[in-house]
């Protein structure tokens, strides 16, 4: 479930203007889910990723089997790939022939939301609407109101070996960041000969888990103030997050800081890190790898850490979620029906079928029961009851194609900049793209 904000061409002006889009959520107020709808002889049409179609098909098909009963309407469902939703989609907004729903990555989401393509929704129509992921509601939620409906998400974890661990004396996963301290110093100290090990595997422009450790602290990015975006991470509780953060890598880390995290999967298959911040899946790719790296298909052959690899929550430190979230397009001809079907996809009962293909619920509230019913997602259960969400602002994506976050990090590890100044600099940058006209 890998996430980035993956920004396609720039949309044309007329794309989602108001003739395009037939009015605004605005101008129409929001779309009720809950209403009596006679869908006798109407189609909605949705668009969901293939996750679903190979992972949790049967609860795709019961939620319709579900809406059908109730509304009389038909669905056509399809799947599509992630390799070109974004450009597909593009297009097809430009259109008249739309879907009815459409699946975005959780970071996806904003550009839509600013620019109209998704109608505004009645949030309390949805089941759980009062304990969705934060993580994930973030994208939905502009100026009070509320255009797409969480669905299902992925967490960040620490992934450990449990072979290095049992060495050092370490005799159970840490539960409190004391504690993970306390585990990486024997860890540490087990394996001082060798020169290159990774206590802790954190490349130094893995910003995601940066902000994690500011967020830790009561920390922020940035935050809208009157009608200008502020960038906060020079706050005090911004810093001493990030400080934190910064200790962490220069006393137990020897990954590249001028790196992100893309390729820590495969570093740490290799033996010589005893730790790294992952999404939940990363335990999997660390632990066996293509036969032919180009083919998808080809056979999984075990590494190093095949079987010695285990995960558990960061404790104390808030996790960046991966995952999706439903829409409704503006420019839909059937919006109720397409609410009534979302919110059937998204209630207690989908996300029952979704903990047991292993994937997160979209609610705080589920969590866990989804960490007891399936022991394999506890970790990321328990670590998603506290996420969090880059600030949802029109140009937030600029910020990251400017890299901005990750320019500021290696600076400080490298002694370029300290905590103060470089914190000062990203505030400066980050507020001068969030409020360019």
């Amino acid at each position: 479930m890998k996430r980035k904000i993956a920004v396609a061409a720039a949309l044309a002006a007329t794309l989602f203007g108001a003739a395009a889009c037939g009015g605004t959520a605005e101008d129409e107020g929001a779309t009720s889910a809950t209403g009596t709808v006679d869908g006798k002889g109407k189609t909605i049409k949705v668009w969901l990723m293939v996750d679903a179609e190979t992972a949790w098909k049967d609860v795709v098909d019961d939620a319709t089997k579900r809406f059908t009963e109730a509304t009389g309407a038909a669905v056509t469902v399809e799947y599509q790939q992630w390799a070109n939703h974004l450009t597909k989609l593009d297009a097809t907004l430009a259109g008249s022939d739309v879907p009815d729903v459409v699946e975005l990555g959780n970071t996806e989401f904003s550009k839509y939301v600013f620019n109209g393509g998704f109608a505004e929704l009645n949030k309390g129509d949805f089941e759980n609407s009062d304990t969705w992921l934060s993580g994930l509601s973030g994208a939905c939620e502009l100026e009070g109101k509320t255009y797409c409906v969480p669905y299902y998400a992925g967490a960040r974890v620490l992934i450990y070996r449990t072979d290095l661990f049992e060495k050092a004396g370490v005799t159970a996963a840490p539960a409190t960041y004391t504690d993970f301290l306390a585990a990486a110093d024997k860890v540490q100290a087990q394996n001082a000969a060798d020169g290159k090990f990774n206590t802790v595997y954190m490349p130094g422009q893995y910003w995601y888990a940066a902000m994690s450790w500011v967020k830790s602290t009561g920390g922020d990015i940035a935050a809208k103030e009157g009608d200008k975006w502020v960038g906060k991470l020079s706050t005090p509780q911004s810093q001493e997050g990030l400080q934190r953060w910064v200790d962490l890598v220069k006393k137990y880390s020897k990954a590249d800081v001028t790196k992100n995290e893309n390729e820590q999967g495969a570093i740490v298959a290799q033996g010589s890190s005893a730790m790294f911040y992952g999404n939940a899946w990363e335990q999997g790719a660390a632990e066996e790898t293509r036969k032919d790296p180009n083919d998808p298909n080809s056979a999984l052959l075990p590494t190093k850490v095949k079987g010695k690899l285990a995960a558990a929550p960061m404790p104390e430190v808030p996790s960046f979620l991966g995952g999706s979230n439903l829409g409704v397009t503006q420019k839909s001809a059937n919006k109720e029906l397409a609410a009534q079907w979302v919110k059937y996809f998204t209630d207690a009962k989908s996300m029952e079928g979704l903990i047991k293909a292993s994937a997160l619920p979209n609610s705080t509230a589920l969590l866990d029961k989804a960490a007891t019913d399936n022991p394999a997602i506890a970790p990321s259960a328990l670590s998603a009851k506290a996420s969090w969400f880059p600030p949802n602002a029109e140009k937030w994506a600029d910020v990251e194609k400017a890299s901005v976050l990750q320019t500021m990090l290696t600076d400080i590890l490298t002694g370029k900049k300290t905590v103060a100044d470089g914190t000062k600099w990203a505030d400066e940058q980050i507020a001068a793209t969030l409020n360019e006209v």
